[in-house]
C-alpha cells in the first residue's frame, strides 16, 4: 500500500470550518448529533488518517516470503521445497519439546498451523438464500494440558512467534460473561462497535479453556460461546444489529487447549500424553523460552509454515479410487465406528500431511501414514475415556 499518513492536529480544525456551499450539496451534514460527530470526525492526533493512493492485495501476510505468488517465483519455491523435509523434522522436534515430549501431538500441531479453509457457496433447497460450507478447516483441541506453571500461556507465547497474526483468549468465566466477542451496532453514535472476533484472515485464535472455572454463564456468556462455536463450525461471525444479525465470513484457525475434552466443537481432539512428571513441569518449562540468538531458526519455521499453506494440492484419479476402496474396507471391518465424517477428517489430515512434506499431490505412502497417525490418536482417546469415565 502507498498513501499519506496524516497525524497533524491542525487538519482536524479544517474539518470544523464548514463551507456553506458544500453544506448545500449535502444537507444531511448538519443532521448528525454531537455524539455522531465525535465518533465520525475524531481529531487526527487521536486517530491518524491514512489516505490511500495505491493498494495491491497480497497472497499472504508473511514478510519473510516474496510478495509475488509462488508460481511467479520459481527460484524461491524450488530452493525452499528442497529444505522442507529437514525443516519439518526440526520443527517436529521443537514442538515435541514444547508439548512435554508428545511427538504425536506435535505432528497434529504442525497440521493445524498449515491448515486453511475455503468456502463453498451453494443455494439452499428453497433457493431463497445462499449457504456456505467451509472445507479444509482443522480446528484442533489439545486436551490434557497441565494447569501448573502457566503452561498454556507459555505455549501461546511460543506459537505467537511462529505465525504472522494471533490472538489469545482466556476463557475464564469473567471474560465469557463480560467480553464483547461479536461487533454490535451503536445506534446512538451511529457506528459499529468492534468485537474480539473481528480478526484478520488466517489469524490464529488461541482459546485457553484451562482458565474456565466453575460458575454460571449469563446471557452474554452463552452468546459468546455460541459465537465461538459459529467461528469453529461455520467460519462465520454474526454481527449484532440489535433487530437482526448479519453474517460475515471469516478464515480463522482455532486452537483450543483444555484439561478435559473441550466444551466447544472441534475437527480433531488429541489428548496430551506428557512425558514429564508433574513435579518437574515447572523446571522443564523454564527451558522452553525462546532466546534471541535462535531467531534465524525461528525464521526457517515461519517460512516453512507459510510455504506449506501456499502450495497447490490435488488428488489423482488413481489415488481417489484407492481411498474409496480403503474406506469401503474400513466400513466392512468396523461399520459402527467408521463414518463419512471420519473419511472427511482423514482426507483433511492426508492433505495437510502431504503439504507439510512439500508434496503437491497425495501418494499412497502419505495416505497410509495419515491413517496410521489417526489410528494412534483415536486409540489414545479411547484409552483416556476408559480411564476417565466422565469424559464425554
Amino acid at each position: 500500500m502507498y498513501g499519506i499518513l496524516s497525524v497533524s492536529p491542525a487538519l482536524s480544525a479544517l474539518a470544523d470550518e464548514k463551507d456553506v456551499s458544500s453544506s448545500m450539496l449535502d444537507p444531511t451534514e448538519y443532521m448528525e448529533t454531537a455524539e455522531e460527530q465525535r465518533v465520525h470526525r475524531p481529531p487526527a492526533s487521536l486517530v491518524p488518517r491514512l489516505h490511500m493512493l495505491y493498494a495491491r492485495p497480497l497472497p499472504h501476510n508473511n514478510p519473510l516470503l516474496p510478495l509475488t505468488t509462488l508460481e511467479d517465483n520459481s527460484a524461491f519455491l524450488s530452493s525452499t521445497l528442497g529444505d522442507m523435509m529437514c525443516v519439518r523434522s526440526e520443527l517436529l522436534a521443537y514442538f515435541t519439546h514444547i508439548l512435554l515430549g508428545d511427538a504425536l501431538a506435535a505432528e497434529y500441531l504442525i497440521l493445524h498451523l498449515i491448515s486453511d479453509s475455503i468456502r463453498i457457496v451453494f443455494l439452499s433447497c428453497s433457493y431463497s438464500r445462499r449457504d456456505a460450507l467451509p472445507l479444509g478447516k482443522f480446528t484442533l483441541n489439545i486436551s490434557g494440558c497441565p494447569t501448573v506453571a502457566s503452561y498454556t500461556q507459555r505455549f501461546y507465547q511460543i506459537i505467537q512467534q511462529l505465525v504472522p497474526s494471533s490472538y489469545y483468549l482466556a476463557m475464564s468465566l469473567q471474560n465469557m460473561n463480560q467480553m464483547r466477542l461479536i461487533p454490535k451496532k451503536d445506534y446512538v453514535a451511529n457506528r459499529l462497535v468492534s468485537g474480539a472476533l473481528q480478526l484478520a484472515r488466517n489469524t490464529l485464535l488461541f482459546l485457553d479453556e484451562t482458565q474456565l472455572e466453575q460458575g454460571q454463564l449469563d446471557t452474554t456468556g452463552v452468546r459468546n460461546v455460541t459465537a465461538l462455536g459459529n467461528v469453529i463450525s461455520w467460519q462465520k461471525v454474526d454481527y449484532d444489529f440489535n433487530y437482526h444479525q448479519m453474517e460475515f465470513p471469516c478464515n480463522i484457525n482455532v486452537l483450543i487447549t483444555s484439561e478435559g475434552r473441550s466444551l466447544l466443537p472441534s475437527d480433531c481432539q488429541i489428548h496430551l500424553q506428557s512425558q514429564v512428571s508433574q513435579a518437574q513441569v515447572e523446571e522443564y518449562l523454564s527451558s522452553i523460552h525462546v532466546h534471541p540468538q535462535v531467531s534465524s531458526q525461528l525464521n526457517k519455521f515461519r517460512i516453512y509454515l507459510s510455504m506449506a499453506r501456499q502450495l497447490d494440492y490435488n488428488i489423482s484419479n488413481e489415488m481417489t479410487k484407492s481411498v474409496e476402496d480403503d474406506f469401503v474396507d474400513m466400513r466392512k471391518d468396523d461399520p459402527e465406528s467408521v463414518s463419512a465424517e471420519d473419511l472427511h477428517r482423514l482426507l483433511v489430515v492426508a492433505r495437510l500431511l502431504s503439504l507439510s512434506l512439500g508434496q503437491a499431490s497425495l501418494c499412497r505412502d502419505t495416505w497410509l501414514r495419515a491413517k496410521h497417525i489417526d489410528a494412534l490418536r483415536r486409540s489414545r482417546t479411547e484409552r483416556h475415556k476408559s480411564v476417565n469415565g466422565n469424559e464425554p
